[in-house]
């Protein structure tokens, strides 16, 4: 079976929902270590692949000819909040290249922070404070690098998609043929690839994929989203406070629609997950349950996590009413 149960919740002692889903565990060889359900199922991994869509500006020398320093290379690989600070480092990269918030072409939505209650800039908003627009600015940087149109630089043909393409498929040992092409929310080319196949990218990302071509590449996007996540996602999020609790172990990134993909340097492995209704409070309680079961956590990351396992479902007025319990167990291949 493709899915598999991943999460219960109850509700007086019957079940109400049940959240199938798969997970699989890889080295950066590509090993599958552990899984549940179909870990070879293909999913769009939409903004978990963030940190390979800016392979080729750092492959073709980009950080070094913009001068790029940790923050804004975090910034690329962000899922942000559109707080100021976030705001800020978007501005940076554009005017590393001299470029307009205008050229971007993501669009503009309700900030993140708006739907958290976090404090952030008040309207009107623009494409800076689009969750993707640390990604999208640097799309303009190799464009105005390597001389490239920047009005048609979305489409799947133009010679920056294709090199994204290229990259993000050597990077997650796929050749281009195994990537299937959608469009991400932001509008951008995004692919469906095998979750094992995430899962092996991201033990590449966190080890730095030694004896590869992407080795530098991975390598600094790597000490840069563990060096600020806060910049990656923002005050309240999934990735912000996952690699705060991993001590600088852990790379992570979260993707729309029940994704969410996890490494660690120390371990050069990875978990990738796909939840198959999209729930977020279903993928975070996964995620915890699957570190747990695979040995990655202390007791102080135990109970750090403990709020995004989420066990205890509460009323408005705080009261318990559920209950949110995981109910796979990883199979060890």
């Amino acid at each position: 079976m493709t899915w598999t149960p991943l999460i219960h919740t109850e509700r007086a002692g019957l079940t109400e929902c049940v959240h199938f889903g798969a997970i699989a565990v890889a080295d950066a060889q590509g090993r599958l270590l552990a899984h549940a359900g179909d870990a070879h199922w293909r999913t769009f991994t939409r903004s978990t692949l963030k940190p390979f869509q800016a392979l080729p500006l750092l492959q073709g020398g980009g950080a070094a000819h913009f001068k790029l320093d940790d923050a804004q290379l975090a910034l690329l690989c962000a899922s942000h909040n559109g707080e100021a600070k976030h705001v800020a480092q978007v501005e940076r990269l554009l005017a590393a290249s001299g470029q307009s918030y205008k050229r971007l072409q993501c669009g503009c939505h309700v900030p993140y922070f708006k739907e958290l209650g976090v404090e952030g800039p008040e309207g009107p908003y623009d494409e800076r404070h689009h969750n993707c627009s640390g990604k999208h600015a640097g799309f303009l940087a190799y464009c105005v690098q390597h001389g490239l149109p920047m009005e048609t630089h979305l489409a799947p043909s133009h010679p920056l998609q294709q090199a994204i393409r290229r990259d993000s498929a050597a990077a997650l040992d796929l050749a281009e043929s195994e990537l299937a092409m959608g469009t991400d929310g932001c509008s951008a080319p995004n692919y469906a690839v095998p979750l094992h196949k995430l899962a092996q990218g991201f033990a590449r990302l966190a080890s730095g994929a030694p004896g590869t071509p992407y080795e530098e590449s991975l390598t600094m996007l790597s000490r840069a989203m563990r060096a600020h996540p806060d910049l990656v996602s923002g005050t309240g999020r999934n990735d912000e406070a996952f690699m705060r609790i991993g001590r600088g172990d852990w790379v992570t990134k979260v993707g729309a629609d029940g994704v969410q993909a996890i490494g660690s340097v120390s371990r050069g492995e990875a978990l990738a997950i796909k939840v198959a209704d999209g729930s977020k409070p279903a993928l975070f309680a996964a995620s915890v349950e699957a570190l747990d079961q695979l040995g990655w956590l202390d007791d102080a990351q135990r109970e750090a996590l403990a709020p995004w396992r989420a066990a205890e479902i509460l009323s408005v007025r705080g009261a318990q009413v559920g209950a949110r319990r995981a109910v796979f167990q990883l199979a060890r291949a």
